[in-house]
């Protein structure tokens, strides 16, 4: 039975990743600040939590990270840890450097010295990307990041290579656009627009504020990027892979998937709000995951379409 340590076990993509390796029979751990005092509502919600063994660790104290590492002995690290909103990443640039950056450092380092054989998976992201314009990023794109969120991320990518390179690691970065589903927090706008679309089927007069409607995005299903995840870990060398669908719409569009669903006309219940624009946003992301499909043999399955009506049914 293969033992696997997930850093940020509470968060979607943790959630979703703990079902699926206890799905392979995996021997699942969980990391959260305090164990004793988080809800793991994300576990509970996915029926899983009385599988999950948790662990106290703060990912920022180098102490902690040796000492569950120590404990746990694991055979895969998933690092899927640290501050997760490009918004509030404006908000709060140290403590989005320090979680992300500084984490991925600690569990490196910590790997590093001792000297088990443990295959570390960092979560990188689209941000690191910035803007490259009509052109499609993939594994060799150059990080133009335009958010602390998207720096931090870039930061800890650069770092994974590095100890790859100098130390020989199994360490290997995930490059995720944008992915969803129904246990995000409605801090992010998919789940945002999803929630609203369906209080407003059931009768609520509020309206929906959001920002720059024209922004693009690939958006994808998150059940199925862990997969991918997972699938890294699983190669003969550590490779960093862009994890995508390939398919890129406006946030338009998916607004007006949304209520289309709900049974509305979107333009009668959205307004938009400038205190919502971001000091500096990404006006198209587009992503190439060639490598993945051919490499790891993933594809999404899942498009944007597919994604609303997913995220549509929770809300019924």
């Amino acid at each position: 039975m293969k033992k696997a340590l997930i850093c940020g076990v509470s968060g979607q993509d943790g959630a979703y990743l703990a079902r699926f390796l206890l799905s392979r029979g995996y021997d699942v751990y969980g990391t959260s600040r305090d164990a004793q005092m988080s809800s793991f509502s994300n576990l509970k919600v996915l029926g899983i939590r009385d599988q999950v063994k948790v662990e106290s660790t703060s990912l920022n104290d180098f102490r902690s990270v040796f000492q569950v590492l120590t404990k746990v002995k694991p055979d895969e690290v998933y690092n899927l840890a640290g501050q997760s909103s490009v918004g509030l990443s404006f908000e709060q640039p140290v403590e989005t450097l320090e979680s992300i950056a500084g984490g991925a450092l600690n569990l490196l380092e910590a790997i590093r010295l001792l000297g088990h054989p443990i295959r570390l998976y960092n979560a990188g992201s689209s941000e690191c990307f910035g803007d490259t314009g009509e052109a499609r990023a993939d594994e060799n794109t150059p990080f133009r990041p335009r958010s602390p969120y998207g720096v931090a991320k870039a930061a800890a990518i650069w770092e994974v290579a590095n100890y790859r390179e100098a130390y020989g690691l199994f360490a290997c970065s995930g490059i995720l656009f944008n992915h969803e589903s129904p246990v995000r927090p409605e801090r992010f706008v998919t789940k945002k627009i999803a929630a609203a679309a369906g209080r407003i089927a059931r009768g609520s007069k509020e309206k929906l504020r959001l920002g720059n409607l024209s922004i693009r995005r690939d958006w994808g299903w998150a059940p199925e990027y862990v997969e991918a995840m997972w699938a890294m870990l699983q190669q003969g060398k550590p490779e960093d892979f862009v994890i995508a669908t390939g398919e890129t719409h406006s946030l338009e569009e998916f607004v007006a998937e949304s209520f289309s669903c709900a049974g509305l006309n979107w333009r009668d219940h959205v307004e938009t709000d400038p205190e919502l624009l971001r000091p500096a946003d990404i006006p198209v992301s587009k992503a190439n995951p060639a490598k993945a499909e051919k490499a790891l043999g993933w594809q999404a399955r899942s498009k944007m379409h597919d994604v609303v009506k997913l995220m549509m049914q929770s809300q019924k």
